[in-house]
């Protein structure tokens, strides 16, 4: 039963995102702009990240990192706007996790932060690794906390996944303070 919520839950993940690139590699490929053919193998690597390494029970840690670089870069043409957007990460990358539970905060980030911002907006995430526990947290600003209030299944989703595959060995905190999101997850890898 766990197995078949798992796959249920995985299936869920990026639909929405995968729409909008195509979207906009369709947008770049009228303008003939320079950037589509990137965004065409960015995409290409992403989706056949989460056809194929999604499926996995653990991947390399190293492996879902390049994935969170891809997405950022892929944001980071959509954007005709400044994003001050920092992503650091430990250089202990030697650890297996489990697949795709990661973008769904930095999803989020830019659906409800960056997307409703026309200026100032920012993502900072900071992935460590220390002593058998990984540490993921992703901070950024957004504009109208109404919108805010409803981040969808995503995060939902995210709490089902982690509580069946990492029970009583992750913790995931989130505070919401003056139009600033900050998502902390610990899980436990040893």
């Amino acid at each position: 039963k766990s197995k078949a919520e798992l796959t249920l839950l995985k299936s869920q993940i990026n639909p929405h995102f995968f729409f909008n690139t195509l979207n906009n590699l369709y947008g770049l490929t009228v303008e003939k702009s320079d950037d589509a053919p990137n965004v065409v193998l960015k995409l290409s690597e992403m989706m056949r990240y989460t056809i194929y390494m999604g499926k996995e029970d653990f991947v390399p840690l190293k492996d879902e990192i390049d994935y969170l670089k891809n997405y950022i870069e892929l944001h980071k043409i959509r954007y005709h706007k400044t994003v001050d957007i920092t992503f650091t990460h430990s250089h202990k990358l030697d650890y297996q996790i489990a697949p795709l539970l990661f973008i769904i905060p930095l999803e989020n980030a830019f659906k409800h932060g960056v997307e409703g911002l026309t200026e100032d907006a920012f993502i900072y995430i900071n992935l460590i690794v220390d002593d058998g526990m990984i540490q993921f947290e992703i901070e950024n600003n957004f504009g109208s906390p109404a919108v805010h209030k409803n981040l969808g299944i995503g995060l939902d989703n995210l709490k089902q996944r982690l509580t069946l595959l990492y029970p009583s060995k992750h913790s995931l905190d989130i505070d919401v303070k003056d139009n600033v999101y900050k998502l902390l997850l610990k899980i436990e890898i040893k």
